[in-house]
């Protein structure tokens, strides 16, 4: 975000809905790096004024590696592709923004409602807006009772029919993640660990299932990427980036607590599921998880920005 940015058209086949502000503007005419940021942990991941810092700290990082940052917003009936301080406080405050998944995203912009973007969202706007990689904290997966209520999240859907590559942590601890690794498997989406043999857990470092996977060297997750495209392949990849050490939250301590939560919220459904539990598992660690959340996402900025760069060199090839 950056001060008093105004915003200016390119020449793109979706520059009526899409409004890119002038960083990403002039990194798109460049042929710089860009990385792209969900902006559903501004709205509704974070309490104010964490939200709003650890959204300027994650944009920074990724100017720091090189990259510019392009968080994705639905606002004034466009999809805004990389955002300013005032409309980032304006999402960081209001209590009436929608949270917008795939679906959802012709209504917002019709109604002209406010609404943050979901992964499945902004890897549909990303992908509109000729990005490649996209930074989140963690994505959306199999919930727990899926056999009898079929919540299974739209990120997963996404990532079979976008040609994007998502860095994250896992997916989130609060789901079921032997079953969502068995859909990421049956959709054929790529599955890496950097520097991990095993699916990061959100909180964890690990959660002990093994991923088919992995990759110590940011060059040889670009090379991948690159023949990933090469085979035209139109799903998406899934690069996951385990949680620092420092900031985990081991399992014997964050299990209960997400039980806990998940036992308190029978009367919540639909997409205010997540946002109520992570809410509840900060208020049940008296804010530790929170923090490892802002951990693991400027972890995976830093990871993103890395992978956006070295990208950017097989296209000048």
């Amino acid at each position: 975000m950056v001060k008093g940015h105004k915003f200016q058209k390119v020449t793109h086949p979706m520059n009526k809905l899409l409004q890119f502000n002038d960083e990403v503007s002039q990194a798109l005419k460049n042929a710089t790096p860009i990385v792209a940021l969900e902006s559903t942990i501004i709205s509704h991941g974070m309490p104010y004024p964490d939200n709003k810092q650890t959204a300027i700290e994650v944009e920074n990082i990724i100017r720091q590696q090189g990259a510019t940052p392009a968080t994705i917003i639905l606002f004034n009936g466009k999809i805004h592709i990389g955002i300013t301080e005032e409309i980032l406080s304006f999402f960081s405050q209001s209590n009436d923004i929608m949270k917008a998944s795939k679906r959802d995203i012709a209504y917002a912009l019709t109604k002209k409602v406010p609404a943050s973007t979901t992964v499945a969202a902004t890897m549909y706007c990303a992908h509109l807006a000729g990005i490649d990689i996209f930074v989140t904290g963690g994505i959306g997966g199999v919930h727990h009772g899926a056999g009898e209520n079929f919540d299974i999240s739209a990120d997963l859907t996404e990532l079979a029919a976008t040609p994007l590559t998502v860095v994250c942590a896992g997916a989130k601890s609060i789901l079921d993640l032997p079953k969502t690794l068995e859909v990421l498997e049956t959709q054929s989406i790529p599955v890496i660990g950097y520097k991990t043999d095993e699916f990061p857990a959100f909180y964890n470092h690990s959660s002990g299932m093994s991923i088919p996977h992995r990759f110590d060297e940011v060059e040889e997750i670009s090379r991948f990427i690159q023949c990933h495209k090469q085979l035209q392949q139109d799903n998406g990849i899934l690069v996951t980036n385990p949680i620092p050490k420092s900031a985990e939250i081991p399992d014997h301590e964050i299990n209960p607590i997400i039980e806990q939560a998940q036992n308190e919220c029978t009367h919540i459904s639909g997409k205010s599921i997540t946002p109520y539990l992570l809410k509840r598992i900060t208020e049940l660690t008296e804010g530790r998880s929170l923090l490892a959340n802002i951990e693991l996402i400027k972890n995976n900025a830093q990871l993103g920005a890395k992978l956006a760069s070295n990208l950017i060199k097989f296209k000048k090839v």
